[in-house]
């Protein structure tokens, strides 16, 4: 039997375009447009629909990133600066060992994500968090996903539920 759970996602993040790109202290590239949404169409196998990794090659297993809203906790800033495409609040991503599939079902129905690798913090953490962020997130940077089925995610309460490995 799954292990349910109510959380919220907090932000949606959607980028066709790659802002950390060069040296951090030059700072990232601006998006071209809004990033923030308050829901987000998943497709099987290829990620989010308009994001950067979508039907990518390269990152087909890890087309989906997710953070816990806590990991950003000790900083207040919009939780969209990691660039992780779901954040949520109430469960711990990052401890979710690699081959576990669990479901997000935000009101449309579930949509089911296999986690893949961590999504690692890398130095543009310190440049758009804060000095020290990139060590502190260090195990807590989240997870990189592919998703299972089609679906719609929204901002707000959700269901998740482990279905298992």
């Amino acid at each position: 039997m799954a292990a349910r759970r109510e959380v919220e996602i907090t932000g949606l993040h959607v980028s066709p375009v790659h802002a950390f790109e060069g040296r951090p202290l030059d700072g990232p590239r601006p998006d071209p447009g809004p990033v923030a949404h308050d829901r987000v169409a998943v497709r099987a196998g290829l990620g989010l629909v308009g994001d950067r990794y979508f039907n990518h090659p390269a990152h087909r297993n890890a087309a989906v990133t997710f953070i816990a809203a806590e990991s950003l906790a000790p900083w207040p800033v919009d939780p969209l600066v990691a660039r992780r495409n779901v954040v949520l609040r109430g469960f711990d991503v990052d401890a979710v060992a690699r081959g576990t599939v669990f479901s997000l079902d935000s009101g449309d129905g579930p949509v089911r994500f296999e986690v893949h690798r961590p999504a690692s913090p890398c130095a543009w953490m310190d440049a758009v968090i804060a000095p020290g962020a990139f060590k502190a997130l260090r195990g807590k940077g989240g997870v990189r996903c592919v998703p299972l089925d089609d679906g719609l995610l929204r901002i707000g309460r959700a269901v998740l539920a482990l279905t298992g490995t």
